[in-house]
């Protein structure tokens, strides 16, 4: 591994300051969601902020397995130095929510190789990986939905939804609530799907937010944008 850029930071330093960091408190909230660290998220951008962009250190950290090293290789490195073949690995080793999430939005969705990994990622007989594709499929919907089939993924929805593993369901309900809020011709099909399904309709919600339930979470973004 090449010395990292700009720095002659250890990844020996950077693991005992984050080993400082760690609050059990924190921790044991995190568990209950899946994630495995105590790190205050705060906290650790300040962290990034401190080391600046070096991708040979971010890499050396993400090697290390630990999801607060993770998650501050993910805040550190270059999106674009990654292959495709790089990426793929990483969203495969990324086993905890919010490492997942942030590796997809801070690095997938800003590499070139973004759409590739989307399409295979989709397909992916693993769950946890086919989330990945799908949350990618909620920015293609919303952003740039020429040459995707939104009935054919109405369609996947409809039949899969309903018994998908926890964190595939919820990718697939985003992609439910944003074709029907960005599709006005889908809208009615997309909230009758919900209504049967019922999926997350007793999610609890704290006031002031908006529920993960599809038909719900659509009538009110067409709510407030038909408000403005």
């Amino acid at each position: 591994m090449a010395a990292t850029e700009n720095s002659s930071t250890t990844v020996a330093e950077v693991m005992a300051e984050l080993a400082e960091l760690d609050d059990p408190k924190i921790r044991a909230v995190n568990l209950k969601h899946g994630d495995d660290h105590g790190v205050n998220l705060t906290k650790l951008r300040a962290v990034a902020k401190r080391l600046k962009t070096q991708q040979d250190l971010a890499r050396e950290l993400w090697d290390t397995g630990d999801s607060a090293a993770r998650l501050l290789a993910i805040l550190i490195c270059r999106p674009k130095a990654f292959d495709r073949d790089d990426l793929d690995a990483m969203l495969r080793a990324a086993r905890t929510p919010k490492v997942q999430d942030w590796l997809v939005n801070y690095v997938v969705k800003r590499n070139p190789h973004c759409e590739d990994l989307r399409a295979t990622w989709f397909a992916d007989p693993d769950p946890v990986v086919a989330s990945a594709g799908w949350e990618l499929t909620v920015d293609r919907v919303a952003k740039n939905p020429d040459g995707l089939d939104l009935t054919g993924l109405l369609d996947i929805i409809e039949a899969q939804m309903k018994d998908a593993p926890d964190r595939l369901q919820w990718a697939m309900n985003h992609c439910l609530a944003e074709i029907g809020i960005e599709h006005a011709d889908l809208r009615d099909r997309a909230i009758a799907i919900g209504e049967r399904l019922k999926v997350l309709e007793d999610y609890p919600t704290s006031p002031g937010c908006t529920s993960p339930f599809a038909p719900t979470w659509i009538a009110e973004i067409v709510r407030r944008r038909s408000a403005t």
